[in-house]
């Protein structure tokens, strides 16, 4: 199992409070299964894109259930809807809202769907 090198972990967890983040609940309503659908898409193409189509890793970190499972909820969240400053890594909140943020990010703690069949 991959480990997260510490400065990458340390980041993840003082992100929310650097850029003052207000986090939903990881339990925040769950989308329509259209917007699943496109979320998955999402995921799947625009963050294969750096994360690897499978979410192993390539120009960016891995995105899989082992790696995600040690980062904190908020910490994810915020990485996701807010960016990496001084990294590649965008913030979403111009394409998605911040509970398509919180959904994303609790799917992958959980290991990310392949496809909109699977219904969390």
């Amino acid at each position: 199992m991959s480990r997260l090198p510490f400065w990458i972990a340390a980041l993840l967890v003082a992100l929310p409070a650097a850029v003052g983040a207000q986090t939903p609940s990881a339990t925040a309503a769950e989308p329509s299964a259209e917007r699943r659908t496109q979320l998955i898409r999402m995921v799947r193409q625009d963050c294969g894109s750096c994360h690897g189509i499978q979410l192993t890793g390539g120009l960016g970190p891995a995105l899989t259930r082992q790696a995600m499972a040690e980062i904190p909820f908020d910490s994810l969240f915020s990485v996701i809807y807010h960016g990496r400053p001084g990294t590649p890594m965008p913030g979403w909140k111009t394409m998605i809202s911040e509970q398509d943020a919180s959904w994303i990010a609790r799917q992958l703690q959980l290991g990310f769907p392949l496809d909109s069949t699977v219904n969390r």
